[in-house]
């Protein structure tokens, strides 16, 4: 083989390279992933039951899913949970960012410390504070052994109050991760901008209100979409905390169509749930990547 053709196989061979090693990974999921997401869509139009059947019903799944109060209680509380987790997870991780970008000593410890929840598995999360909150052995336990016999602290146990507590153990997981993301933004403000600001007269109140704030927009933005795709999918961690209950008190659409797959035997009525589950999540991040590609170009 000649210098100029060994020259041209090796330049293809590279170019063709890193398409035979990702080419396994991209086939696994094409099928895996994008490949029962499209199963899932043909199911939610079948009237499958304990096994999948092909029997084209139309919209009918989704007009009985709709009709059930089961749905319409999951709907109410991931309202609820998602609402205030986002708000609460922002709000906390904000707070800590300003106060780590504050150069304060022991910022190198404090850091992981906040990080650690979020290398824990929400089943991990949701057994430990299911035994924290549980009257019998956890909270209320221990401040009656230490002499307050008059606390209670009962809410895990209360149809009206166990949604709080799902929103307590999500929050004290996130709100490290989120404190990293804003700590970033701040981080990557120009010091000379809040320099200007300073020899102006503005107050630090001002400041972080007119400009440290309005620039961690994309800070924001990430954060919104991140935490309401966990909200969303949040099953393990209702599963392990609460099991749906009391009753359905802590029901979410994540539990309802494992539920009705699995356990009810009602495969196209939980595929359409699934389904409603998706188009949410798509809703939220459709936008934020055809505006993050937008601003690139």
């Amino acid at each position: 083989m000649t210098a100029p053709a060994t020259a041209d196989f090796r330049t293809r061979l590279q170019d063709w390279l890193p398409k035979m090693v990702l080419a396994p990974s991209f086939a696994v999921t094409l099928l895996f992933v994008y490949g029962f997401i499209a199963f899932t869509v043909l199911l939610s139009f079948t009237g499958s039951k304990m096994l999948p059947k092909y029997d084209f019903v139309g919209l009918d799944n989704y007009r009985r899913l709709f009709a059930l109060e089961h749905w319409h209680i999951a709907i109410g509380n991931i309202a609820v949970f998602a609402s205030l987790y986002i708000v609460i997870c922002s709000a906390i991780g904000l707070m800590l960012a300003i106060f780590l970008d504050q150069k304060i000593r022991g910022e190198g410890f404090l850091r992981p410390i906040f990080l650690y929840p979020m290398a824990l598995s929400f089943i991990v999360t949701g057994t430990a504070w299911k035994w924290f909150l549980d009257p019998g052995i956890g909270l209320e336990k221990v401040m009656r052994l230490w002499g307050w016999e008059s606390f209670t602290f009962t809410w895990i146990k209360d149809n009206d109050l166990a949604i709080y507590c799902i929103v307590i153990a999500a929050v004290w997981q996130t709100s490290g991760f989120v404190m990293a993301m804003f700590l970033a933004g701040l981080r990557g403000i120009d010091n000379e901008i809040l320099k200007a600001a300073q020899i102006d007269g503005a107050s630090n109140w001002q400041l972080y209100r007119r400009i440290v704030i309005p620039m961690l927009r994309p800070a924001f933005l990430s954060a919104f979409v991140i935490l309401s795709h966990l909200a969303i999918k949040s099953y393990d961690l209702v599963v392990a905390l609460t099991g749906g209950g009391p009753g359905r008190s802590t029901e979410m659409p994540a539990t309802f169509m494992y539920s009705y797959t699995f356990t009810r035997n009602q495969m196209g009525i939980g595929a359409s749930s699934a389904v409603i589950m998706l188009m949410t999540i798509a809703a939220i991040m459709v936008p934020y990547l055809y505006a993050e590609l937008k601003e690139k170009k």
